[in-house]
């Protein structure tokens, strides 16, 4: 467990750094500022996201479910909640026609962020 968390913090860590930069210097000119702004939030909430997977991977020697639970929240989370933002910020410019129903899967994403959250709480609170 503590290895597949590394790495799959490794990779959205690796994964937020290029698209941070990707919307920084490849899209500013492409999409409008508040869509821009939108992208932006999406790296944002993906890099906390992947900090909190680290410090997860140092509780997953106590082979608590909580902590796997924490892991599928945070990891879900990344994927529907940034990236929805990421869907929703190109949408106008690159006429995502499906983007459309992706608008409520960002609260779904976020969902899954507090689930984590309360997951890893828990975890502590069982924690001897």
């Amino acid at each position: 467990m503590n290895k597949r968390i590394i790495l799959t913090a490794a990779f959205f860590g690796a994964l937020a750094v290029v698209l941070g930069a990707f919307g920084a210097h490849g899209l500013k000119n492409s999409i409008s500022a508040s869509a821009l702004a939108i992208w932006q939030k999406g790296v944002e909430y993906q890099f906390y996201h992947t900090f909190a997977l680290l410090y997860l991977s140092t509780f997953a020697r106590y082979k608590n479910k909580l902590i796997g639970f924490a892991y599928v929240f945070f990891t879900l989370g990344i994927v529907l909640f940034s990236g929805s933002l990421y869907l929703l910020a190109l949408k106008d410019s690159f006429h995502l026609a499906f983007a459309g129903f992706i608008g409520p899967i960002t609260p779904i994403g976020g969902l899954c962020f507090i689930l984590g959250w309360i997951s890893l709480f828990m975890a502590a609170l069982r924690d001897k």
